[in-house]
């Protein structure tokens, strides 16, 4: 598989690029039918009110969560193509263990004071991969609540993703930003191609890959003035949300330096143990 190696003009993350797009199924979600007991006519009215009662509920629900996290017009926010960052990009192969991804998270975003408790990054794969968005003073809070991840962004103001590896094992980072893939702007997939993260390091994204030496930085935005409503690849519906999918990569180098040595030394007699 073809693929590149990327150092950014800052410092050096021994990040990988991977071109090569892979196809994958995906099956519709089961669809589960319900019957109702139609023998007692007394069960009936209990039945519809209960169901009734259900609705009701829910709906109540989903008002509160609308009403508590979702942003106003006035409050959205996307991401602009920004200035030149250098990049600078070289070939290596890798391959994917498997077709199919070991997470998916979102993280939406927009000038918003969300509520939820505040993390400074998502533990992702039980911890193996941290996430964080960071500005130049820092890290941005990200607010968890009921399993879902708010980020608080300022129209004006550059970012960058944030993925520090815990593990020995190698992954490539999908990334997307208003539903644009971060390395060639077009309709995100969960199929196309990342970024490697080598074990016990970090990979930094800063911005829409724009040629082989360069990106152009995120900044958040007006939702009219981000990339993705400015691009026939995208959408001013998509804007205000992050995504990052995880695969496992097969490295040969990193295996074959695990395999043992029969001779590792060759360097004359046994020495005495310690």
């Amino acid at each position: 598989m073809k693929s590149y190696n990327t150092s950014y003009n800052t410092q050096s993350f021994g990040a990988v690029l991977l071109l090569a797009l892979l196809t994958g199924c995906s099956s519709a979600p089961n669809s589960k039918e319900k019957s109702a007991d139609a023998s007692s006519t007394q069960n009936e009215p209990m039945q519809e009110e209960s169901m009734q009662d259900e609705s009701v509920q829910d709906a109540a629900s989903n008002r509160q969560e609308t009403s508590v996290q979702d942003a106003t017009e006035s409050e959205r926010l996307g991401t602009q193509w920004g200035d030149d960052v250098d990049s600078e990009v070289t070939t290596v192969d890798l391959e994917r263990v498997s077709d199919e991804p070991l997470e998916q998270i979102q993280v939406r975003y927009a000038d918003k004071a969300y509520s939820g408790r505040a993390v400074n990054s998502m533990s992702l794969l039980a911890g193996k991969v941290e996430f964080s968005a960071a500005t130049d003073t820092g890290k941005l809070p990200l607010y968890r609540d009921a399993g879902n991840y708010y980020l608080q962004g300022k129209a004006g103001q550059a970012y960058r993703l944030v993925y520090h590896n815990n593990s020995a094992n190698t992954y490539e980072i999908v990334a997307s930003v208003d539903g644009l893939n971060v390395l060639d702007g077009s309709a995100a997939s969960i199929y196309d191609g990342g970024y490697v993260l080598r074990p016990h390091d970090n990979l930094v994204i800063e911005g829409f890959r724009k040629s082989e030496s360069a990106v152009a930085s995120f900044i958040f935005s007006k939702p009219d003035s981000a990339y993705a409503a400015n691009t026939s690849s995208g959408s001013i519906t998509n804007t205000g949300i992050i995504g990052t999918v995880i695969y496992e990569l097969y490295d040969p180098a990193q295996h074959k330096s695990q395999q043992p040595k029969a001779f590792p030394a060759d360097n004359g007699y046994a020495k005495p143990p310690k």
